[in-house]
């Protein structure tokens, strides 16, 4: 166990060592390569990424994963984050996503392919009119016989066109007047071919200001059909006597969102990380008034403040993922980190900008990608705002 450190056992420093050479020597020559051309992750760098066992850390040994838990999932993440965000953003469409079908025989299998980097897909949860709001989701699923017919539009889904399945929130039935308004929501499985959509799908890409490595799409559901045991089953947290349509994919993916906000936290403590570390660097090497700029107070000063925030950032982004590891509720938690580090990323990356003054204004650096991924991180998976809707409500009460 680090002395520094009572979460890092041996096994988790050794794991994070690893996980920090193969994003210095291979993540970040990627980025460094591929981010100006906005081009995605090379598909045999995923298969790279498969034989690490990134696409498997959370999936049990017996299906051919790590079987490791969300703190070591936070900890990968923020070593491949330090390298590209893209990178550590695409584990998440593995590590078990899509998986939750009713057949065990399937399941396995699945989890088998997820593990191996065989099973990657994107998540259909935002709409132009659904964001924040997800209870608001309009995208129709309408049972016609065998099967689903599938009628509506999502925004914000990565990975759409390249991806093995797409996971959609879709509507069922209308709430009745009274209802909560996530009654009639179900998760569905589409399964595709990997670069090609299926007939009654189309997907344009959004053209974005960074996230590159990752093609974002909006789609548009035009009758496109799936089998009837498309609907995916509920996570571990949702009740088993919830019915059908009685909001308990809703309550699944709210679930799955505290993993993935501690996944998001993980992230801007990356991007964080890798801004602070050039910084460290360019203020040895930029000479001013006849001395590296280093040896000046204001940028001392600014450098100090910067490492202290990512340090506070990490150390609860642990205790979260430990505590959730655990099992504990920690909706309010989640929010807590997912806000703090991603507001924390976005304040030490432009103050990196600074540090390296024009230089840093210029696509020569690393630090402009982080700038612009670490802005991102404030949006997506909640905004800051939801998040400290999410914190007063279990602090005050939800107010009215």
């Amino acid at each position: 166990m680090s002395a520094s450190n009572p979460f890092l056992t041996d096994e988790r420093l050794a794991l994070q060592q690893t996980a920090r050479a193969f994003a210095m020597d291979e993540v970040l020559p990627l980025a460094n390569e591929l981010d100006k051309r906005k081009a995605d992750i090379p598909r045999d760098f995923l298969r790279r990424m498969a034989a690490m066992g990134y696409f498997g850390i959370m999936i049990p040994r017996e299906f051919g994963g790590m079987g490791l838990g969300v703190f070591e999932y936070a900890l990968i993440t923020e070593e491949l984050a330090r390298g590209w965000m893209s990178v550590a953003s695409i584990i998440a469409r593995g590590n078990g996503m899509g998986t939750q079908v009713a057949d065990p025989a399937r399941r396995a299998e699945l989890l088998r392919k997820s593990a191996a980097g065989e099973w990657i897909g994107a998540a259909a949860l935002s709409e132009p009119g659904a964001g924040s709001d997800l209870a608001n989701v309009q995208c129709r699923a309408v049972r016609d016989g065998d099967e689903w017919c599938i009628t509506g539009e999502k925004r914000w889904c990565g990975n759409a066109l390249a991806a093995d399945f797409i996971m959609l929130l879709a509507r069922t039935a209308d709430p009745a007047p009274g209802e909560n308004r996530s009654r009639g929501l179900e998760s569905f499985l589409v399964e595709k071919e990997r670069d090609r959509f299926p007939d009654g799908l189309t997907g344009t890409p959004i053209d974005k200001i960074g996230y590159y490595g990752i093609t974002t799409f909006h789609l548009v559901f035009d009758g496109l059909r799936v089998p009837g045991d498309a609907v995916l089953g509920a996570r571990a947290n949702a009740s088993a006597h919830t019915p059908r349509g009685a909001g308990r994919a809703f309550n699944a993916t709210m679930h799955g969102l505290n993993v993935a906000r501690i996944h998001t936290a993980a992230r801007a403590i990356g991007l964080a990380r890798g801004a602070l570390e050039d910084s460290l660097a360019y203020a040895g090497e930029r000479v001013q008034f006849g001395r590296p700029i280093g040896e000046f107070q204001a940028i001392r000063f600014k450098l100090a403040d910067m490492a202290t925030q990512v340090e506070a950032a990490r150390a609860l982004m642990y205790l979260v993922a430990e505590r959730c590891d655990a099992g504990e509720n920690i909706e309010k938690e989640a929010a807590m980190v997912k806000l703090f580090a991603t507001e924390m990323a976005e304040r030490v990356t432009g103050e990196a900008i600074q540090v390296h003054g024009g230089n840093g204004y210029t696509t020569e650096r690393a630090v402009e990608r982080y700038w612009r991924d670490a802005r991102l991180t404030t949006i997506f998976e909640g905004t800051s705002e939801i998040q400290r809707v999410i914190i007063s409500d279990r602090l005050l009460g939800r107010a009215r």
